[in-house]
């Protein structure tokens, strides 16, 4: 799964707990191409956060990272995140990769201005303070907010919404190349999810960034990713650009995801909800680990883990019968597919 210009590269990266046993991470591979915005979507619990945490070595104790995640920096360099020093982890970190966590509020000191966590992010990392504030300004003016209002607010009193652009914005202060967002819109109502979609887009735009956005909403990345993954009991099952996934994905799980995914419009009786339930971190099934709950499981599926192939130019997929998932599994929700844009969001 490699691209044209990688700026990082994943590889082999797993996460285990209790000395080895259990893998909440298992031996992911991927890259993600330089100013691209790559989209992972799964279900609660499949892994995608501790996908997002491996890119900036953040993975929390007692967990064990192991494998290999590789920045490729403009100036041709690169440097293996997991074996920076605790100094250079801590410069990598907000300057040249950044994250956005779900839910603004924890993320923010209650008992410090906004203004407050911009100058302390500066002064930690060396930052001129003045021109600093300057771009903390521009930055909140490109999504829509009154800086000073918001600078001189407690995180209280701000909006859910207004919260958590502000905290995008903090993440952009120190102009990283890659940022990560980690279910950012989830605690959002819908239309402000979608209006932060188009900042996001603008945002991408005008600074060059590389995105990677975690999350477990398929309509909504599907709005703004370039590419798309989908992760399903710790592993990347498919891979493939937005179009190719959408309406000619091979994995049965991904159409069945589609399958589930609500629509309005469509009577009750066309709902598709999978059956059973994504195995927990202790009790992964041998072989493919969607075997339990696929239509097409066969003897091989349940005893031998599938390796990832290539349908298309840059779609992969690991699944033994992803050729046969097309014809066997249809898309119900077509209204639903072919309202998600060709190219781009409008985020309307």
């Amino acid at each position: 799964m490699t691209t044209d210009d990688p700026i990082i590269e994943v590889r082999n990266a797993a996460v285990t707990y209790d000395g080895g046993e259990t893998f909440v991470l298992d031996h992911v591979s991927a890259s993600i191409e330089r100013g691209e915005i790559l989209g992972v979507v799964g279900e609660s619990g499949s892994g995608k956060s501790m996908f997002a945490d491996s890119l900036l070595n953040a993975v929390p104790d007692p967990g064990r990272l192991t494998g290999e995640i590789l920045y490729h920096r403009d100036d041709g360099t690169t440097v293996d995140v997991l074996r920076l020093s605790d100094d250079e982890l801590r410069e990598l970190r907000w300057e040249e990769i950044a994250m956005v966590f779900q839910g603004a509020m924890s993320s923010f000191n209650p008992t410090m201005k906004i203004g407050g966590h911009f100058k302390e992010t500066l002064k930690a990392h060396d930052a001129h303070v003045p021109s600093g504030m300057e771009l903390a300004r521009e930055l909140l003016s490109d999504l829509y907010l009154d800086p000073e209002r918001v600078l001189g607010s407690y995180p209280h009193e701000l909006s859910g919404g207004m919260q958590q652009r502000a905290l995008i914005a903090l993440s952009l202060i120190l102009e990283p190349e890659v940022l990560v967002m980690d279910e950012p819109t989830a605690a959002l109502d819908l239309l402000m999810q979608r209006s932060i979609l188009t900042l996001l887009e603008d945002l991408q735009e005008k600074y060059d960034l590389t995105m990677v956005f975690i999350t477990h909403d398929l309509p909504l990345v599907a709005e703004l990713a370039d590419r798309m993954a989908v992760m399903y009991a710790f592993q990347l099952i498919e891979v493939a650009d937005r179009e190719q996934l959408i309406g000619n994905s091979g994995h049965p799980y991904t159409r069945a995801l589609l399958n589930a995914t609500p629509d309005i419009e469509a009577p009750l009786e066309e709902m598709r909800p999978i059956e059973g339930q994504s195995p927990a971190p202790i009790n992964v099934p041998a072989g493919c680990s969607f075997a339990p709950r696929c239509p097409l499981a066969t003897e091989e599926c349940r005893t031998v883990d599938p390796a990832f192939s290539q349908l298309e130019d840059g779609h992969t997929v690991a699944c033994h019968h992803a050729e046969d998932a097309r014809d066997a599994i249809a898309l119900h929700f077509e209204r639903a597919t072919d309202s998600i844009p060709a190219s781009g969001g409008d985020g309307s």
